[in-house]
C-alpha cells in the first residue's frame, strides 16, 4: 500500500500553487466591437491599440474584445445588435443614413475634393451635427472618426468617362446617395453586402466596385479586377462609435478615460493610414492592377445635382452651408 501522504501528494501541488488562489478580477465594463475589415486594416489595429489603452488607463475595469472580418455580424447588422445590447461598437458612416439623412455626407459622391475638406468640415459645423443626429437617430455616439480615402471604382474594361459606364454592374454599400450617382451616370448600381462581393466579381453576377484601396487590397479584389480607375468620387471617413446607452452605463471617471483613448485612437489611426497608403498602391500594382486616370469633372458633371435633388430641404441647406466660401 502506498503511504497516504503519497497519494494526497497531487491534492497538495494543486492546492499550493494556486488552487486556494483569488479569482483573476473580472472587469466591470466587457465590450465586443465587430468590424468589417480584416486584422490587417488600420482600422482594426486602432481599434486594437484603443483595447490596450483602454484596459491599461481604467486599471482593468473596461476590457474590449474586437472580432474582424464580420465574424460576428455584418456591418448593418452590427448596428442593431448595438442598439439591442448584444454587443457594444463598430465603425460606421454612410450606411447610417437609412436611419439619419445627415450620414450621407460621410460618403457623399462628388462632394468633397481631398481629405483636407474632410478634416475642416468635421471640426466645425457637421461634425458637431452628426455626432447630435447619430445619438438621437439611431442610439449610437461617434468617438472619433477614421479617415477612408478617396474611394475609387474597379473594374475589368477601362473606364475614363461616364460614357465608358453603360451596362457597367457595379456593387454599391446599401446607401441611397450611391444609387443615384451611379445610376445618374449610366452604370447600373446594385446594393450588396461587402462580404458578397468577391464572389460575386469572381462568378459574373457584378462587373465592378467601388472601396478605397486599403479595402480593395484586404478583400483580393485584385484576384478579379483589372483596373482601379481613379475616380476619387468619394471621400469619405468612417466613425467608431459605441452604443450610447452603453456608454452612458460608464462612471463619469469611466466616461473621461474612454473618451481620452478614443481621442487617441484616432491619431494613432491616422499615422497608420498615411503610411499604409503608397504601400497598398504599390501591392496592387505589383499584384496587377493597371492605374488610370479618369475625366473627374466629366463624372461631376454627370452626376450632376442628382444626389442634391435627393435630400431634404433642410439637408439641402447644409450641402449649401458646407460648400459657401465663409465655411
Amino acid at each position: 500500500m502506498r503511504p497516504l501522504v503519497l497519494l494526497l501528494w497531487p491534492v497538495l501541488i494543486l492546492l499550493g500553487s494556486g488552487g486556494c488562489r483569488p479569482k483573476e478580477r473580472q472587469p466591470e465594463f466587457l465590450l465586443r466591437a465587430s468590424l468589417l475589415v480584416a486584422e490587417d486594416h488600420t482600422w482594426y489595429r486602432a481599434f486594437e491599440y484603443f483595447g490596450e489603452i483602454l484596459e491599461e488607463r481604467s486599471d482593468g475595469r473596461i476590457v474590449l474584445q474586437t472580432y474582424p472580418s464580420e465574424q460576428l455580424a455584418k456591418e448593418i447588422e452590427a448596428i442593431r445588435m448595438i442598439q439591442t445590447g448584444v454587443i457594444d461598437m463598430t465603425s460606421t458612416s454612410s450606411l447610417l443614413s437609412n436611419w439619419t439623412e445627415i450620414m450621407a455626407f460621410c460618403e457623399m459622391p462628388f462632394y468633397m475634393e481631398s481629405m483636407e475638406e474632410v478634416d475642416s468640415l468635421m471640426n466645425g459645423v457637421l461634425g458637431e451635427r452628426i455626432e447630435e443626429a447619430m445619438i438621437r437617430d439611431t442610439g449610437l455616439r461617434p468617438v472619433g472618426y477614421f479617415q477612408a480615402g478617396p474611394r475609387h471604382l474597379t473594374s475589368n474594361r477601362p473606364i475614363r468617362t461616364p460614357d465608358d459606364l453603360t451596362g457597367l454592374v457595379i456593387r454599391i454599400p446599401n446607401i441611397p446617395a450611391f444609387v443615384t450617382a451611379w445610376d445618374a451616370l449610366g452604370a447600373k448600381a446594385t446594393p450588396m453586402a461587402f462580404s458578397e462581393a468577391f464572389t460575386s466579381l469572381q462568378q459574373g453576377v457584378i462587373n465592378a466596385q467601388e472601396n478605397p484601396l486599403p479595402l480593395t487590397k484586404m478583400a483580393g479584389f485584385y484576384e478579379v479586377q483589372d483596373y482601379v480607375n481613379l475616380t476619387s468620387h468619394v471621400f469619405g471617413w468612417t466613425h467608431p462609435v459605441i452604443g450610447e446607452k452603453q456608454f452612458q452605463e460608464f462612471p463619469d471617471d469611466l466616461k473621461a478615460i474612454f473618451l481620452d483613448c478614443a481621442r487617441d485612437m484616432q491619431a494613432y489611426e491616422r499615422e497608420l493610414f498615411y503610411a499604409n497608403a503608397e504601400e497598398t498602391r504599390q501591392f496592387l500594382e505589383d499584384a496587377g492592377m493597371e492605374f488610370l486616370e479618369v475625366d473627374r469633372p466629366a463624372f461631376v458633371a454627370g452626376c450632376g445635382d442628382a444626389v442634391y435633388n435627393t435630400l431634404s430641404p433642410d439637408m439641402q441647406a447644409l450641402y449649401r452651408q458646407l460648400k459657401s466660401p465663409a465655411q
